[in-house]
């Protein structure tokens, strides 16, 4: 897989995962290019499409577009799968997630994408132990939250004995 994009169907872009690498002048032009033809076809074309040298393969839900790039020998119908997969995993991590959630928590969504996308090939195809990944950083990220604000708890009242 080359990339994967997530947009709306007002043409707003919301997570982008790049997996070669591309100029960001590059990287927009394609976005742009590529938003316009996928927005422009209608809901019963099919969900594949050759663009420059490489094949699109793209999934609706609800009004975020799932789109991936990939090469020419790569099977679209598994790249259906992936979209779908991640699309699972946002569900069953945000409850029915939607473009508000991807807004709002976006660095969530970028780390539930790594925890099972690296390097554009799949890393782990057991949803659960993506999930309970997930779960375990979440929990990381708790305990040091509660560890800052104890330091600051304790850092105010050493400035307060001071006095």
């Amino acid at each position: 897989m080359r990339f994967m994009l997530l947009f709306s169907r007002q043409g707003k872009l919301r997570l982008q995962k790049w997996y070669t690498a591309t100029s960001e002048r590059e990287k927009k032009k394609m976005v742009r290019e590529l938003m316009q033809v996928v927005l422009a076809r209608k809901p019963k074309m099919c969900s594949f499409l050759e663009w420059r040298d490489l094949k699109i393969v793209y999934k609706r839900y609800a009004s975020l577009y799932f789109c991936c790039a990939v090469e020419d020998q790569d099977n679209e119908l598994i790249t259906l799968e992936v979209i779908h997969r991640f699309v699972e995993l946002l569900d069953k991590y945000f409850g029915s997630v939607c473009e508000l959630d991807i807004i709002f928590n976006f660095e969530k969504a970028y780390f539930i994408l790594d925890e099972f996308l690296m390097g554009g090939e799949i890393q782990d195809t057991s949803k659960k132990s993506v999930l309970k990944a997930i779960e375990q950083a979440d929990l990381l990220q708790e305990v040091w939250e509660k560890i800052e604000n104890l330091a600051k708890i304790l850092e105010t009242l050493a400035l307060f004995i001071k006095q």
